[in-house]
């Protein structure tokens, strides 16, 4: 088990170092990057303290520290992961909008242009 907590806490090491380079480069804004420092983070901190792990055992009320840790290192990355749809649909509603009010703008000016076409043709 002793193993399993070193390789979770090199992993949670390396995910918020790699967070915080990423965010550094401005390849993330801030916003997002905060959810993936809580989890690496948590991990750990999970990873790290016996106390805590055995504290989240017991309150999940299972026999494995291990088990938990696995169950909460899934449950904590589906939260980003479900935090990130949300926000990639929500993009994906706001490029909707964005590609018809700019159609709309184009057949605006396109109906100028044709309107100034016109009257130039007859003056």
């Amino acid at each position: 088990m002793e193993h399993l907590l070193d390789l979770i806490t090199l992993f949670s090491l390396i995910l918020i170092l790699f967070v915080l380079m990423t965010l550094r480069r401005e390849r993330i804004r801030v916003e997002y990057s905060v959810s993936w420092l809580a989890a690496g983070f948590l991990l750990f901190l999970l990873s790290r303290s016996s106390v805590a792990l055995g504290w989240v055992t017991g309150l999940l009320r299972l026999q494995n520290p291990v088990q938990a840790l696995l169950g909460l290192v899934s449950i904590t990355f589906l939260v980003v992961f479900f935090r990130l749809s949300v926000v990639l649909s929500q993009l994906k509603d706001s490029n909707v909008a964005t590609v018809q009010r700019v159609a709309i703008l184009e057949y605006q000016l396109r109906e100028l242009n044709e309107e100034k076409q016109a009257n130039q043709n007859r003056g």
